[in-house]
């Protein structure tokens, strides 16, 4: 067991413990035996936390998740350009399929891997990215929803706002990973 796993069992025995305490008597609470509990369990906390950043920051996983990012949006990018270059021949109601087929797996590995984009850019560099991204995810959404109802105007156009969405994010992304790989720090 390591400390991160002790350091998650400590706050979970002393929520029990405080929870405990706190209905023993239901008038009063026994602030002595209290206190020391909560104590516990922040420290607990403050511990997990602490080395949960660590591990988050270590260079190994920053350097795969950056790759795991830029893979994930070149595929959703490649795989949206494929989608629009033949709209005429993707069946409105086959377009969800093509999507959880084409996309899923890589719109996941993004969002698993994109805490990496705070601590290597920055906080307004990775809300700059997030944002392009969540607008292309929420497009591709609504693609899926107008292929289930079968509305081939919309999956037409939502395809292709999705993929200028995507380029916009793949782009961001280049460019702060050209900065990053050339030393210049960004916040």
């Amino acid at each position: 067991m390591n400390i991160k796993h002790i350091a998650l069992a400590v706050i979970m025995i002393s929520f029990l413990v405080g929870a405990f305490i706190s209905v023993l008597d239901p008038l009063q609470v026994k602030w002595h035996w209290f206190i020391p509990t909560l104590l516990l369990g922040l420290t607990g906390l403050y511990v997990f936390r602490k080395i949960h950043h660590g591990e988050a920051r270590a260079s190994h996983r920053l350097s795969g998740n950056l790759k795991t990012l830029d893979t994930s949006l070149a595929n959703i990018e490649q795989h949206l350009q494929q989608l629009n270059t033949d709209p005429d021949n993707l069946p409105v109601y086959q377009a969800r399929f093509e999507i959880d087929r084409l996309l899923r797996s890589d719109l996941n590995n993004f969002a698993n891997a994109r805490e990496t984009m705070m601590h290597v850019f920055g906080l307004q560099n990775y809300a700059d990215v997030m944002s392009a991204f969540a607008a292309g995810e929420r497009y591709i959404n609504r693609v899926w929803s107008a292929s289930t109802d079968g509305y081939v105007d919309e999956v037409r156009s939502y395809l292709d706002r999705a993929h200028k969405q995507f380029i916009e994010a793949r782009a961001l992304f280049r460019d702060l990973q050209q900065q990053y790989q050339s030393g210049v720090t960004t916040d």
